[in-house]
């Protein structure tokens, strides 16, 4: 006689994403001569999915994916040196935040505040997926 055995069903299927809004930070960033020499305000909007099977544990943050974290990285990144274009520095995030296995996909975009006359912000918006996941 041969015994079969079902899959336990879940109960919940989630999306978990990590959000951080309005980050601004003074940074080196353009290609116009100016831009190479004063700080300007740029601001980061990030959405990140994260492993759906992630189980959070209270007393350990590594079971997570922090976004204090994911902020320092960015702070990191800007503080370091001058980036002629919004995409080179946005593939420099892609590729420390990747670095965290637990990332699977990150929606990221990066606003100019202070360059042009007449608007609130110039920039660009990336979306980057881990290869094979989604």
């Amino acid at each position: 006689m041969k015994i079969i055995k079902f899959k336990q069903k879940r109960s919940y299927s989630y999306k978990r994403k990590i959000l951080i809004k309005d980050l601004v930070l003074k940074m080196l960033v353009g290609i116009h001569n100016f831009e190479k020499r004063k700080k300007q305000r740029v601001r980061f909007n990030l959405v990140i999915n994260i492993d759906q099977n992630l189980i959070p544990n209270d007393k350990d943050l590594k079971s997570i994916v922090n976004y204090e974290q994911v902020i320092k990285t960015i702070m990191r990144i800007t503080s370091k040196r001058h980036y002629p274009l919004l995409e080179t520095l946005a593939e420099k995030i892609f590729s420390k935040l990747f670095e965290n296995l637990r990332i699977k996909k990150i929606l990221l975009r990066i606003e100019k505040l202070d360059v042009i006359k007449n608007t609130t912000s110039v920039g660009i918006e990336l979306e980057k997926t881990r290869s094979n996941e989604y």
